[in-house]
């Protein structure tokens, strides 16, 4: 092959994966479709290790950065921890249990890293107690036909390694994860065939080293989410290889990444700079990794964003760091399968930030992101329910990446507030619904495996502690035997399950009664619990009847006041 040849192949290459393939004017917005999943589609439900196991001291387990920046007043809403969480360390068979009740296809959990290496090192200590508790685990889970998938790192680094070298800040942190991920696949792959390196990277950099919301909480603004970024996308990369010079010919097993990811819509779409924004959002997003472990780079809109406001700043380089070309050759393609999380939407427009402003991430964009009211907000204060935006990001994944093997990690919604009323009926309807956009996507041509709803149990959301349950079992964590309950929801994922999607509309629309239905008997069960019982009296009587009282005080207040002043 000539050199022109060669070119005209690049230039064609370039155009089949180029992001203009994605028509962002096309949005369409169609009706419930009823129809059912390929044969051998994978149903699952997720955890992490350091939300659910609790044991946070417990046979020999070393301290994560999560136990340390927990107990740090006022970093988590009410001062809680997970310190013993749902104490899946201890009640892991019962959580299995009722996976197989809801004929579960796999389940995603995480090893904790300082569980099995206390100090984060493999040529300090290995915490064999840490490994029989994994091996335990996955043993149960194959007994009962359920396909484990392992997060190697989600989020609990041992504080060791963070006091030491600054964590993720360190490129010394590539070889220790490497050394810990070599570690799981010689224990346990023989019998584990998905592994996901990091789960949301984005998260890692952004909230760890930018905003300092979660652990280990520096606000290293504008340098410290690039610089762990770039180090994690080196370590995964380095894990794939490992995997694959040494362990794939004899386990078989598959390597990706979990990315999360909102997806970016134009608010006008056909403004240009509208949909240049919403672009930018997506690249500045999950682009920031997804780009250079499929095509090699971060996306160029990132490079010349970061780099010119970086010399307006009157630094000498970007930023952004620059990945060598031996670098960006190692990095391309180490990717088996793409996990995606995805919970939420938002409409995106151009804002320009002046580079006066100072360093950050989020200024570095130069956009503004925006809600419609009109969304549906039955959970966390940034989770709005916009399903059609769900078929938009697989679509984007499907025309930027060469239409990659996706597995869906983690989706789902959360209790606005404390909810003892287990007929969760606003979950049923976002599983729904987004879990039908997804069928459309793949109708649309895009690759998905499984789904993996997010969450088996209500667990401790990380800086927002216990205040938000994403669970499709509640957890009733005043209890110290942690039991749990069955919301409506259960239900309503089996029968999509047993049914591998939606068979047709009469059918469809008796799940939800018939599994508000079946959720009443758990609602008595909890009821029956004398705290939860003074809590509904508190809400339910105590509270009205105060907030009325506090209305005619006032009321007699403002009347004296004004006849005082006639």
């Amino acid at each position: 092959m000539n050199l022109l040849q060669r070119c005209l192949l690049s230039s064609l290459l370039l155009c089949v994966t180029a992001s203009e393939d994605f028509d962002w004017t096309k949005n369409e917005k169609t009706s419930f479709y009823y129809g059912t999943f390929p044969t051998g589609f994978s149903w699952g439900a997720g955890s992490s290790a350091y939300q659910t196991e609790g044991a946070w001291n417990i046979d020999g387990k070393g301290m994560s950065i999560w136990d340390a920046f927990a107990r740090k007043k006022g970093k988590i809403f009410l001062n809680d921890t997970g310190d013993s969480s749902c104490e899946g360390y201890y009640k892991f068979k019962d959580d299995i249990n009722l996976m197989k009740d809801m004929k579960l296809n796999h389940y995603r959990f995480s090893i904790s890293w300082p569980r099995i290496l206390p100090t984060g090192l493999k040529s300090e200590q290995i915490n064999e107690r840490g490994i029989k508790y994994y091996d335990d685990l996955i043993n149960m889970l194959l007994d009962n036909k359920i396909t484990p998938i392992v997060t190697l790192y989600h989020w609990d680094l041992p504080q060791v390694l963070q006091e030491k070298y600054g964590g993720w800040q360190n490129i010394t942190m590539v070889n220790y994860f490497n050394d810990f991920a070599n570690l799981c696949f010689d224990r346990f792959g023989n019998r584990v065939k998905y592994w996901i390196t990091f789960n949301n990277p984005w998260s890692i950099a952004v909230e760890g080293y930018e905003t300092g919301e979660h652990a280990p909480g520096l606000k290293l603004k504008g340098t410290g989410a690039y610089k762990a970024a770039h180090h994690i996308i080196k370590a995964h990369a380095k894990v794939w290889h490992t995997y694959d010079m040494q362990w794939r010919s004899r386990q078989k097993g598959l390597v990706g990444i979990s990315l999360t990811a909102d997806w970016g819509e134009p608010v006008d779409i056909t403004n240009q700079r509208d949909i240049e924004a919403a672009e930018r959002y997506i690249q500045f997003y999950m682009g920031w990794f997804a780009t250079p472990i499929f095509n090699g780079d971060y996306p160029q809109v990132m490079k010349d964003y970061i780099g010119r406001k970086s010399g307006q700043q009157g630094l000498g380089a970007s930023r952004l760091p620059v990945f060598s070309p031996q670098e960006k050759s190692y990095i391309k393609g180490t990717c088996d399968f793409l996990g995606l999380g995805h919970f939420t939407t938002r409409y995106v427009t151009l804002k320009n930030y002046p580079s006066s402003l100072g360093d950050s991430y989020f200024a570095d964009r130069d956009l503004a992101e925006l809600v419609d009211p009109q969304w549906p907000d039955p959970g966390s204060e940034w989770l709005y329910s916009v399903p059609w935006g769900f078929r938009r990001l697989l679509n984007f994944v499907k025309t930027q990446y060469g239409n990659p093997m996706i597995y869906v990690t983690e989706n789902g919604v959360s209790e606005k507030m404390l909810c003892t009323d287990l007929c969760d009926d606003w979950r049923m309807q976002y599983f729904k619904d987004y879990i039908n956009e997804m069928l459309k996507a793949m109708k649309d041509g895009v690759n998905v495996k499984g789904y993996t709803a997010w969450s088996l149990l209500d667990n401790f959301e990380w800086d927002e502690g216990y205040s938000e349950r994403f669970g499709l079992y509640y957890v009733d964590f005043r209890n110290k035997n942690k039991p749990r309950y069955p919301k409506a929801s259960v239900q309503f994922y089996k029968r999509i399950i047993s049914s591998n999607g939606f068979p047709n509309q009469r059918e469809v629309e008796s799940w939800k009664r018939k599994s508000i239905e079946t959720c009443s008997s758990s609602n008595q069960l909890l009821a029956a619990d004398p705290l939860i019982g003074h809590m509904e009296m508190v809400t339910e009587i105590v509270v009205p009847t105060v907030c009325t009282l506090c209305i005619l005080l006032s009321a007699v207040f403002l009347m004296f006041l004004l006849r005082g002043r006639l």
